[in-house]
């Protein structure tokens, strides 16, 4: 049986046309196993019941939140976003020239096994070689470095569609969610600009730690302004909030980042030369101390501090140890936190070290639940208001 749904006090599952919860086949009023519309209905209302009572609601989307799956066979759309292992797998065959070094070549050199291949962990052994590089390699070691930059570089940089993204109609709904003056915060690893042009054809204004000018530059203190009026019918001091607005950290950077001397600025991604970006190595826990990074992580880590608060995490896989560990820090210290994991897979058959803790966190009674499902799937349908069914 496939898990779509499961908490500590709840588990929805499916096997063929049948449903099941904690195990009870789910049957309709004429003994029949219910239909797929009665089953999602009753896992959103899961869902619902599960977030209850929250002030803040917190969305981190990690690579998978790109991930566009296709019509055909639900297999990734490589016009769209990519993750490691599709990255991994652009690296291997763009690097096949003579212009460069092989993977199998570059593996040799640094001692990495290759058999096992990971971009990360790749990485990691390449950039610890470059300063060993003997001179007579050098040239080409550091052509082959700088071309697999340049194809991550590429691969997340693609334009905002709405026929194929569903981020629009997300932040939509758990904005709606909201009480003003708290809003919506999205917390995104990626270095595309899909949250926030998703974010701008809904006419919203997103702070995403730039200044409002004609030259916009990082100021950490922009997450701490509200957009508000005065309400001019009431002789009092009450203000009235905008709504439609969100804020925006980019944990590891943007393709619209570059720096300028001191300054931080954001451009046109189509103007940048040197975006300011965290690659996927062992060295982005060290670049994660470094302007801006630090400051937007130490944001994070305050938003989920915040009383009441639940966390929706899309897309990933708390592979990532150093954003992982943070989070599990705050649901052992913040009572009032929770979280929903949603994932293509919420029963992996070797879960990372971090997913292990969730599920035991979640047997001893923190307030954490899993949801099988992806950004660009069908993940939006579970948080449509309403009472509709079959």
């Amino acid at each position: 049986m496939a898990e779509i749904y499961k908490s500590k006090m709840a588990t929805f599952s499916e096997e063929g046309q049948n449903y099941f919860k904690n195990g009870q086949n789910l049957l309709d009023e004429e003994k029949q196993p219910i239909s797929d519309i009665n089953f999602k209905h009753r896992i959103k209302n899961e869902v619902f019941d599960f977030m209850n009572f929250f002030d803040n609601i917190v969305l981190l989307a990690g690579a998978g939140a790109s991930v566009v799956p296709k019509r055909d066979n639900g297999k990734p759309d490589s016009n769209f976003g990519h993750t490691v292992d599709m990255l991994g797998e652009e690296v291997k065959k763009q690097l096949t020239s003579s212009t460069y070094y092989s993977i199998d070549d570059l593996s040799v050199m640094c001692k990495y096994n290759s058999s096992k291949f990971n971009l990360e962990d790749f990485l990691s052994h390449m950039q610890a070689y470059l300063q060993f590089v003997p001179k007579r390699q050098e040239k080409k070691f550091k052509r082959s470095y700088n071309k697999i930059i340049e194809i991550i570089k590429e691969k997340t940089s693609y334009n905002y569609n709405s026929q194929h993204f569903k981020h629009a109609t997300l932040i939509k709904q758990l904005t709606g969610l909201h009480t003003t003056p708290n809003r919506l915060s999205i917390v995104t690893t990626n270095y595309d600009t899909i949250i926030e042009d998703s974010a701008y054809s809904l006419n919203y204004t997103v702070f995403d730690g730039f200044t409002f000018s004609h030259k916009p530059t990082f100021d950490i203190d922009m997450f701490d302004w509200y957009l508000s009026k005065p309400i001019s019918e009431v002789k009092s001091q009450k203000e009235a909030y905008k709504k439609s607005v969100i804020n925006l950290l980019k944990i590891h950077g943007s393709l619209t980042w570059e720096r300028e001397g001191e300054e931080i600025v954001r451009k046109d991604k189509s103007n940048i030369k040197d975006p300011i970006m965290v690659f996927p190595s062992s060295n982005k826990y060290m670049q994660s101390y470094e302007k801006p990074y630090f400051e937007l992580f130490s944001k994070f880590q305050a938003l989920l501090r915040k009383q009441n608060t639940v966390l929706i995490t899309v897309g990933f896989s708390f592979a990532d140890n150093h954003i992982s560990q943070m989070i599990i820090q705050a649901l052992k210290t913040v009572p009032s936190l929770s979280i929903l994991v949603t994932d293509f897979n919420i029963s992996p058959v070797s879960p990372n070290e971090n997913w292990k803790v969730l599920l035991d966190l979640m047997e001893k009674d923190y307030n954490i639940a899993f949801l099988q499902t992806t950004m660009n799937s069908d993940l939006t349908d579970y948080f449509v208001k309403g009472d509709s069914n079959d």
